[in-house]
């Protein structure tokens, strides 16, 4: 390789402290969000510095005491003095409660901001990246990273600044106590601080890995937990419990070997720490002997060293926290890092109001990211005009529904364009677009609501009434009412409570109540029986009139009224007319109506 790999291989004098502020760098990203909030933040410094400079004035008045107060004579200067300390106690306790109380707090409400924006930036994503990943591993980034950054802004920071306002105090109090005896402190701190800097790197990469490996078992529990009819179904339990228990062995040796980089980490700079005051100690005793120093000023000096060593070993632990807080900034900054494949335009063209429903693809050719070289949809043109009702049929894999997530904007085309009203798709707002369109799918999505806010969804201003309205209209009111507590009966998390025909009711009465000029149908009855399809499709006639409808269906049977048919094979139109027309054709749609059908009617 060329220069500039050797050079990235090399790390050049100082190059380590670029790497602490890389390491550090997830973590300041995020300091908007707790900027924010600068009054708590001036209040918890202030309760800081009031708590570090009390805990600071404890060894002064223990040296006074020492000196001056254990002689007959300035006996009562005892009274005074722990009068005095009792005073400091008192300042330290409501200072330390008060830090305590704003930091944490601090804490919680950054997290809490965090999350919301980290899940607002999701909704935001185009389909295109939920097609790859793993929605257990994006929850687990959601949920168990944000909680470790928690930490971070909350106890973590809090022990941080309180431990280093008490290091800095510590180390000026004693240059003031004795500057020999500091200068013997102050030449052990850096043998303390390597051992912290190179093991706070590992415990980051370490942290990252076991974060990573915890997030892959969140995704596998996930999954199988949205599958368990499945699993049940094949006696698969001992098969995913197996695979569970072995991705959570690999989470755990991973966090097992980040805890014991931290455990090495903690007991080497303790040893350091109290291995030097030790040292100094016995430095000082001899000085004391000598008369070079008074009892009351070493133990002054001791004290503040112990200060000093205590707070240097909580900031080794600190490091480690601060760097696994890291590890998990730097996976949420991935999250925050996605951009949409769709996003709306500098300045979108507004689209005509109101909106009539006039659809054009022209020369649309498109292929899933996941597999580019295969064209689902190749050069299709196909226009409707507004207020027709053109079905789509054609053999599964054909295109069909493609074509209603081209024109939700899902996906943009490779080539060709989709206009509605005129503008180019491209041109709009996509939440303006799809404010225009009513989608019932096929595999309808219920969410773990009640029945009310399951079809409020399609227009969360409508009264209840207006909800019940477009329930009946998708005969979708006599089973809700027969529940426990009728519209407000929760219907379980993707409706496992109720079969797949009432799914696609509830689906159909959101269609219903958002009243859009343009309804997208894909396989709106294919689940229902008999006479729920009667009373859905009259249903759908009226919503039909004056509105844009593209139908989506392998049933011909629900096509036959459409004002035009179009055929699709391979991602292209094949044929287009009138189902009487296409049956006599004798092309594919006549064979599809042949098999549905029958001979004898395949053109009636």
């Amino acid at each position: 390789m060329g220069p500039t790999s050797s050079a990235a291989e090399t790390p050049a004098p100082g190059d380590g402290r670029a790497e602490r502020r890389r390491a550090l760098r997830p973590l300041l990203a995020l300091a908007p969000f707790a900027l924010r909030y600068k009054v708590r933040i001036i209040a918890a410094f202030f309760a800081l510095l009031a708590a570090s400079a009390a805990t600071l004035v404890v060894p002064v008045a223990l040296r006074r005491m020492i000196d001056f107060g254990f002689s007959a004579d300035k006996a009562d200067y005892i009274n005074d003095y722990f009068l005095a300390m009792l005073g400091v106690a008192a300042v330290l306790a409501l200072a330390s409660a008060s830090r305590f109380y704003l930091v944490m707090t601090l804490g919680e409400r950054v997290v809490a901001d965090v999350r919301t924006r980290v899940f607002e930036h999701l909704t935001c994503l185009s389909p295109a990246f939920f097609d790859t990943a793993k929605i257990g591993e994006v929850v687990s980034r959601l949920t168990a990273d944000t909680t470790q950054i928690k930490a971070a802004f909350g106890s973590s920071a809090s022990i941080l600044l309180r431990n280093l306002f008490l290091f800095v105090g510590a180390v000026v109090m004693m240059v003031v106590t004795s500057p020999r005896l500091s200068a013997l402190v102050l030449i052990a701190i850096p043998v303390i601080v390597l051992p912290l800097v190179a093991f706070g790197r590992n415990v980051r990469r370490r942290s990252r890995l076991a974060q990573d490996m915890l997030a892959h078992a969140s995704a596998y529990a996930a999954e199988m937990i949205g599958a368990m009819r499945t699993v049940q179904a094949f006696t698969a339990e001992r098969l995913v419990t197996s695979r569970f228990d072995g991705e959570v062995e690999r989470a755990y040796d991973a966090a097992a070997v980040s805890t014991r980089t931290r455990a090495i980490l903690t007991s080497i700079v303790i040893f350091l720490v109290f291995g030097s005051i030790v040292g100094v100690l016995w430095y000082g005793a001899h000085d004391v002997v000598a008369g070079r120093l008074s009892a009351g000023t070493l133990s002054q000096f001791v004290l503040y060293a112990v200060f000093g060593a205590g707070a240097l070993s909580e900031l080794s632990q600190v490091w480690a926290d601060i760097s696994q807080a890291a590890g998990a900034a730097e996976r949420l900054g991935e999250l925050l890092d996605e951009k949409p494949a769709i996003a709306a335009p500098a300045k979108p063209v507004p689209l005509p109001a109101p909106v009539r429903g006039a659809i054009r693809f022209e020369g649309v050719s498109f292929a899933y990211p996941a597999q580019p070289d295969r064209w689902v949809v190749e050069r299709l043109s196909l226009t409707v005009k507004p207020g027709e009702t053109v079905a789509i049929v054609g053999p599964s894999g054909a295109g069909k529904s493609t074509l209603l997530q081209l024109l939700l904007r899902y996906y943009d085309p490779q080539d060709g364009r989709i206009l509605l009203d005129g503008v180019a798709l491209p041109q709009a707002d996509p939440a303006a677009v799809r404010r225009q369109l009513a989608l019932v799918p096929q595999d309808p999505v219920v969410f773990g609501a009640s029945a009310r806010d399951n079809i409020r969804f399609g227009r969360p201003e409508a009264s209840d009434a207006e909800v019940e309205e477009a329930a009946r209209l998708a005969a979708a009111d006599g089973f809700i009412r027969a529940m426990p507590r009728g519209y407000d009966t929760p219907i379980g998390e993707r409706g496992v409570t109720l079969s797949g025909g009432q799914r696609q009711r509830i689906a159909i009465a959101r269609a219903i109540l958002k009243n859009a000029p343009v309804l997208l149908l894909d396989e709106a009855t294919s689940a229902l029986d008999s006479e729920s399809e009667t009373a859905v499709q009259q249903a759908l006639d009226t919503l039909m009139q004056g509105r844009t409808t593209l139908v989506i269906a392998h049933r011909l049977s629900t096509v036959l009224a459409a004002d035009r048919i179009v055929v699709m094979d391979e991602g292209r139109i094949v044929e287009e007319g009138t189902h009487a027309a296409l049956a006599a054709r004798g092309g594919l749609y006549a064979r599809l109506a042949e098999l549905q059908f029958g001979v004898k009617d395949a053109a009636a």
